[in-house]
């Protein structure tokens, strides 16, 4: 069901939940369709698609198995690489199909993706070939939610991989909430001939857009501004790739709007990057669409869900390198609580309202002897909270 208002922040909900209801249906709709996964698809907030079908089982059942039937759609087996080349094989066949893993371990099957970006690339110049459906991979249990798990499951090199393909066949999709994750979902569903990858956490988030904000974003070049989050005649744009940094850098701002109440900020969300650009493969954001949204001069603050400099590469197609700054994931964090994920990557809320600190500063919108004390305030927040989770083991309620 399409969400046709929504007031930014007041709700919250799970995108795996609404990713799991888009796959239910497509396994209700679709008597060929598929799901392949590891021993997680219940761990990854997925299991509505058991509504619709069951595990493949063909072994004897006991009293104390749930969701396993001979004819069973959803395919589990504890091997990445087994389950690519079956989800290879299925697409190939010109059935459709998903393949769901813990974002850490993703990287298993980054040398098969290689090899079947490959084909793909070949098989557009044989006449004969018809076709395929979208090879679909979604990642979840990200790296920035550490509660369970610790450095061991903190890998996003992945994306990175499929991002560096000059082969231009391959989409990553960054759903910045749960309607958001629906639209990409749908999105990536009906595509052909290329290798989807979308980015999503499983836990109940803040729901920032509507139903025609994300399809918006995705036929607008994979970018759009926030206006709810945006000032006429911004002096420093922001922008993220990834539901988790987003929410820091937004609430970033508000800290910085509330100090300085004078400074203009714009907030771009980024919904798609494909190889040397935003947005998908076969609509990439434009120059002059990206000049309409971040402008020429002012400085760029980004945030990205993966390694840092990954995004500031596609960044720097579009804009002197001089203009960013980019925060993101420094292999960093074991297993704590998700602020203080963020906070020891350098990509929290109080960084981020530091780096429009510092920006302000260098535009004489706010003294220099103005900034350090900000700054100063922003390291006594990191304080406090590395004191409050060390004695409650939870982030402070107002971090939450």
């Amino acid at each position: 069901m399409r969400i046709e208002h929504i007031e930014p922040a007041e709700q919250t909900a799970s995108s795996a939940h609404k990713i799991g209801e888009i796959l239910r249906d497509e396994l209700a709709s679709d008597p060929d369709f598929r799901v392949f996964s590891p021993d997680e698809t219940t761990s990854n907030k997925l299991d509505a698609v058991f509504v619709a079908t069951d595990r493949a089982w063909l072994r004897p059942l006991k009293n104390w198995d749930k969701y396993m039937n001979p004819s069973g759609r959803v395919v589990e087996l504890l091997s990445e690489n087994t389950l690519f080349s079956l989800l290879q094989g299925y697409t190939l066949t010109g059935r459709r199909g998903v393949l769901a893993s813990y974002e850490a371990f993703l990287p298993i099957i980054s040398s098969q993706v290689d090899q079947y970006l490959k084909f793909l690339g070949q098989s557009a110049n044989v006449a004969w070939r018809k076709s395929v459906p979208a090879l679909n991979i979604l990642s979840t249990s990200v790296g920035w939610r550490q509660d369970h798990n610790g450095f061991s499951h903190q890998n996003p090199s992945f994306i990175t991989n499929l991002l560096m393909k000059p082969s231009n066949l391959a989409n990553c999709l960054f759903p910045i909430d749960a309607e958001a994750s629906r639209v990409a979902m749908e999105f990536a569903l009906h595509t052909e001939n290329v290798v989807n990858l979308t980015t999503f956490s499983k836990t109940d988030e803040p729901q920032w857009i509507d139903s025609n904000h994300a399809d918006f974003q995705l036929t607008n070049g994979g970018a759009s501004i926030f206006q709810f989050a945006s000032d006429h005649d911004p002096q420093i744009i922001l922008t993220a790739a990834g539901d988790l940094v987003s929410k820091e850098m937004l609430f970033g701002m508000n800290i910085a709007r509330e100090k300085v109440p004078e400074i203009r900020l714009r907030f771009v969300g980024l919904a798609a990057l494909s190889f040397g650009a935003i947005g998908t493969a076969h609509h990439k954001l434009s120059q002059p669409k990206f000049d309409e949204m971040f402008l020429k001069n002012p400085p760029i603050i980004a945030s990205f869900h993966g390694y840092p400099d990954t995004l500031k590469t596609i960044l720097a197609n579009y804009t002197d390198s001089v203009r960013l700054s980019t925060h993101g994931f420094l292999e960093k964090g074991s297993t704590t609580t998700p602020l203080d994920m963020m906070v020891q990557n350098e990509a929290s809320r109080y960084h981020i309202a530091m780096n429009i600190f510092e920006k302000g500063a260098e535009l004489g919108i706010i003294g220099v002897a103005q900034k350090q004390q900000l700054v100063l305030d922003m390291q006594a927040e990191i304080a406090d909270h590395w004191k409050y989770i060390k004695e409650n083991g939870i982030d402070r309620e107002r971090d939450r």
